[in-house]
């Protein structure tokens, strides 16, 4: 036994650190859209680094812990109880047996990721237990009522990286511009020539329709010169596709492994975990060489 939840938030995910190489099979690599901060949680507790962990949207989860564990809570900032008392954020905490964990919205940042001592216990699917939005594949959303257990217990797998080696990265502040470096997309040429000056010179604004599959764009749309048909081509995590209405979406990790809008840039995989911590309205600009 492990946790009762008794309010699941808005969206709580069990994720690791997803599956990859599924592409073929139709199955986005999933896995935690920050998944620095989920490794570092892991690290704290001496669990494996691939060990699956609760993916907090927001706040607003309310658990019961059956059996005591000691757990870790990193990614997003904001007030995080047991028993009423708030404790630390980014460090090893002991919850007893029937203590009661609540998450606050967070001030910093969008999603908390909890970790107890030898992982979540979900089953396995093709080497995850990631939930997948887009497919339905993997543990569904966690739900009041819902018991989640815990692994097989603290040090049996150690992490391949102490915790003391992770780089510790504050969450982001929604009120401050967020860069992100791209490079060029297999389809730059299809876009006129100021659609690349424009997609990094200006700042887009994260939409509210943003998700697990894709961080959707507001701003000035990108101009295509070539609108013949594209056909379907594979896509990559961190892909800035262009569908007609010019406004971009970068592809995170439940995105369609396939698609049929041109790919202007990629977003660097090191820049993603800090987008999964975006919040919607959050200023966002792309570095990239003209």
């Amino acid at each position: 036994m492990g946790i009762v939840v008794m309010k699941p938030g808005p969206l709580t995910l069990v994720e690791d650190l997803g599956r990859r190489g599924s592409a073929a099979l139709g199955l986005s690599p999933s896995g935690a859209l920050d998944r620095k901060s989920l490794a570092l949680a892991n690290a704290l507790l001496g669990n494996a680094a691939g060990a699956a962990g609760l993916e907090v949207l927001l706040g607003g989860l309310r658990l019961r812990f059956v059996t005591a564990s000691t757990v870790a809570v990193t990614g997003a900032e904001g007030r995080v109880t047991v028993n009423g008392e708030e404790i630390a954020l980014n460090q090893a905490v002991r919850v007893g047996p029937g203590a009661a964990m609540d998450f606050g919205v967070p001030a910093f940042g969008l999603r908390y990721y909890l970790a107890v001592s030898g992982g979540f216990d979900a089953p396995v699917l093709l080497g995850s237990r990631s939930a997948d939005v887009l497919s339905g594949e993997g543990p569904p959303p966690l739900q009041a009522g819902d018991s989640v257990g815990f692994g097989p217990g603290a040090g049996a797998q150690p992490s391949g990286t102490p915790a003391a080696a992770l780089v510790f990265r504050r969450a982001p502040d929604p009120l401050r511009p967020m860069a992100l470096r791209v490079d060029r997309g297999p389809r730059a040429d299809w876009f006129e020539s100021g659609s690349w000056r424009r997609l990094t010179g200006q700042f887009w604004q994260l939409s509210p329709e943003s998700n697990r599959v894709g961080a959707r764009l507001l701003g000035r749309p990108l101009t295509q010169v070539r609108t013949d048909e594209l056909p379907s081509e594979g896509m990559m995590h961190g892909s800035i596709q262009v569908p007609p209405s010019g406004l971009p979406t970068v592809f995170l990790a439940d995105h369609p492994v396939t698609g049929g809008y041109p790919v202007i840039a990629v977003v660097k995989r090191a820049d993603l975990d800090l987008l999964g911590q975006a919040r919607p309205g959050q200023r966002i600009r792309f570095l990239g060489q003209a």
